[in-house]
């Protein structure tokens, strides 16, 4: 279709311009400029009639030749449809100056050789009259030469000027297409008007009534082919700015593919490849700002982009932490293959993502099989330690639901931290640093060891909605590992628990050994040597299970020893008896014990 678009500019364009050109010459040679005084005005007329349809018969075909010539490198581009040489390019971008350049050198010679006729056979009046309306003519013919092949051409421009922006070419801008459109519609009849007008002042013989018919048709020709031809000139440069002004249109929708198709070598085609750059550029921006706000998290990378300047340091924030770890990471990636276990961690930091971003929360890092998550930093969250707190349950029980291959601990913790850029000028990232984030670190790898997975520190209840504290429990208080100060333990309700029988995390049963007999050997007798109080592993303590109806919970209460508990915050759990057996004693459903002083051994 492009090919056939391309053959027909060079046939009709050219033979519409020289037709629309030869009625001009006729039309001002017959109406308009009227004849000066001859001797014999029929074989003038004769003479002349036959100059102008002979000249045609024989520059037609040689002016086709020529064009064809230079139209050849066109057609075989919009054929071919490859990247274009540089002589595609240049065949395209000024096929319509060189076609109109071409015309009008056959039109000049023509307008030459018919005034050269009438100087030698008649008087030199009639030579300029001839001279004059073959110039009139030549002007419309070139004019519509230019404006029509470089509508039509537009397609065949894109190809070119999609691969490579034009360099080094001066291509009639917006400026010679306004003046063009200038000459044909006001130029050429103000021309005949003033051609009138001194054939008027030399020849006095000319009647009111010719003059009248004179102006008459300059005057509507002026009109009507002027508005055409401004027409024309002025859709050239209005379709390429409205089409940018669309374009700007979508990319202020947010539509960053918008692109325009550049099919001008002007100004106006600079101004199409420009906004193609801008969009381009802003594609950039969008794709770097979002590999940066995957890289580092949404929230870091607007602060970062919109900060004038970062130093190095930070503030103090109150923020709440959850750190997520796998448990049995070592096992996993020794029974799996690399590409299994990348898999599964990809699905289990997907729910992470998920499910921290749904409560507003921003992932800091990925540790290998950990993740630690920030609520409150860099942007505030009202009810931080609220939103943390929820996204803990709901992160348990999707890893539960989503990835049931992996197991894996959650800790929540808050408190004040230094949020800021750590590192050097070269390279820093943007992270918290305090005791929180040690706490709940502590408090996933605990955590582990809970049926539900799940552990939180106690002042977070304080700190959270109530809707959010009311579903969670307060326990036992421990000395995490690492840490000097003791953590009191919350965890969610389970599911299955009915809210009228939800209890504390019972306090620890404290752990009493027997004393050994004196041994008459020993070599201080009558000295009673004392055991070393021994240290709680939680590895070691059984899993809590609770009865899942009233009257196994009261069997539960009648079967349990009575005693005094150890807390005043402990729930139901009693002191059981003394015993000879060193290790902890717990009934088959009991719950791990943690003392108030007990330790949480790190080996």
């Amino acid at each position: 279709m492009l090919e056939m678009r391309v053959r027909w500019v060079l046939l009709v364009v050219v033979g519409l311009a020289n037709l629309g050109g030869a009625a001009v010459v006729l039309l001002f040679a017959i109406f308009v400029v009227p004849d000066p005084p001859l001797a014999d005005p029929e074989y003038a007329r004769v003479v002349n009639t036959v100059a102008f349809f002979s000249y045609p018969v024989v520059a037609a075909p040689v002016t086709l030749l020529v064009a064809w010539r230079l139209w050849r490198p066109v057609v075989r581009l919009v054929r071919d449809k490859g990247v274009p040489d540089a002589a595609q390019r240049r065949a395209v971008l000024l096929g319509p100056l060189r076609l109109t350049l071409l015309v009008g050198l056959m039109w000049g010679g023509g307008a030459a050789g018919w005034f050269l006729l009438d100087l030698f056979l008649f008087t030199g009046r009639l030579a300029a009259k001839v001279g004059l309306t073959c110039l009139l003519g030549a002007l419309t013919t070139c004019t519509i030469v230019y404006l029509l092949s470089e509508r039509l051409l537009r397609p065949a421009a894109a190809l070119v000027l999609a691969s490579e922006p034009p360099r080094g070419l001066r291509l009639p801008g917006v400026t010679m297409r306004v003046m063009l459109a200038w000459a044909l519609g006001t130029a050429v009849p103000i021309l005949g008007l003033i051609c009138v007008a001194v054939a008027a002042l030399v020849a006095p013989g000319i009647g009111t009534a010719q003059l009248a018919v004179t102006v008459l048709g300059l005057g509507g020709a002026a009109l009507v082919i002027g508005m055409q031809v401004t027409y024309i000139a002025t859709r050239a440069v209005a379709d390429p700015i409205a089409s940018v002004r669309e374009g700007m249109a979508r990319v202020e929708r947010g539509d960053l593919g918008a692109r325009v198709e550049v099919y001008d070598a002007s100004e106006v085609g600079q101004l199409q490849a420009g906004f193609n750059h801008m969009v381009a550029g802003l594609r950039e921006h969008q794709r770097l700002r979002d590999l940066f706000g995957r890289h580092v998290g949404e929230e870091v990378a607007v602060l970062a982009l919109e900060s004038g300047d970062i130093r190095l340091g930070g503030e103090t924030r109150e923020v709440a932490v959850l750190f997520v770890d796998l448990a049995g990471s070592t096992r996993l990636a020794d029974s799996r293959s690399p590409d299994q276990v990348v898999a599964l961690l990809n699905a289990f930091f997907g729910v992470v993502v998920n499910v921290v971003g749904r409560h507003g929360g921003w992932i800091n890092k990925f540790e290998g099989d950990a993740a630690l998550a920030i609520f409150g930093a860099p942007t505030c969250l009202p009810d931080a330690a609220g939103a943390a707190l929820g996204a803990a349950r709901e992160l348990a029980a999707r890893l539960r639901e989503e990835v049931p291959q992996l197991d894996a601990g959650v800790g929540v913790s808050a408190g004040p931290v230094v949020a800021g850029y750590i590192g050097a000028e070269q390279r820093f990232e943007y992270t918290v640093i305090g005791d929180p984030v040690n706490e709940a670190a502590r408090l996933s790898d605990l955590a582990k060891t809970f049926p539900g997975r799940v552990l939180a520190s106690g002042a977070l209840l304080r700190e959270a909605r109530p809707a959010e504290a009311e579903e969670w429990e307060l326990g036992a208080s421990v000395i995490l590992r690492g840490r000097s100060k003791p953590t009191r333990l919350a965890m969610p309700h389970p599911p299955f628990v009915p809210a009228a029988r939800r209890r504390l995390l019972p306090r620890p049963r404290v752990v009493r050994r027997r004393r050994p007999p004196a041994d008459d050997t020993s070599p201080w007798p009558g000295v009673v040597r004392q055991p070393k109080p021994s240290r709680t592993k939680i590895a070691n303590l059984k899993p809590f299970r609770r009865s899942e109806t009233a009257d196994e919970a009261a069997r539960d209460d009648q079967t349990r020893p009575a005693a005094a508990p150890a807390h005043p915050m402990a729930g139901s759990p009693a002191t059981p008896p003394p015993s000879a057996d060193p290790t902890p004693s717990s009934d088959a459903g009991a719950m791990p014990s943690f003392g108030a002083d007990a330790a949480v051994d790190g080996d």
